[in-house]
């Protein structure tokens, strides 16, 4: 199984710039919009933070910033890319179908479109350019 969820791909080097591209922009962008949930997170004032699955509004703001912060650093660099898109996955289609339920497709155009992104990188994995590659490769090909 670990060699299933680390295995980089066997793609054309067309195809591994691609995906490193897809990885660095999507993690980045999402990289950044975590980082004001994680200053909430460790803040002095109060939490007030959505609780769209009923685990408390300290506990759903946790949850986004491991999915957005530490996801997002895992998939820039190519770590577990498969494991760390499942959460940032979860997370956009809570924003989107839960958050935004009621906004329109003009609140729920952005997280979707990452969750389309995330999804596609959880199916093609990390590319060749990644930490995935250098852990696979020790594990399998020593």
């Amino acid at each position: 199984m670990i060699k299933n969820i680390l295995h980089p791909g066997n793609y054309p080097n067309s195809i591994n710039m691609a995906i490193l591209l897809l990885r660095i922009t999507a993690g980045a962008f999402m990289l950044m919009h975590g980082m004001g949930k994680f200053s909430l997170l460790f803040g002095d004032e109060a939490i007030q933070f959505p609780d769209p699955v009923g685990v408390g509004a300290a506990a759903s703001l946790a949850l986004a910033v491991f999915s957005e912060v530490l996801c997002s650093l895992f998939l820039i660099f190519g770590i577990a890319t498969r494991l760390s898109a499942i959460p940032l996955i979860i997370t956009m289609l809570v924003a989107a179908f839960i958050i935004h339920s009621g906004d329109g497709f003009g609140k729920q155009e952005l997280p979707l479109l990452y969750a389309v992104v995330y999804i596609a990188l959880a199916i093609t994995g990390s590319g060749k350019i990644s930490v995935d590659r250098l852990i696979f490769n020790k594990l399998y090909h020593n």
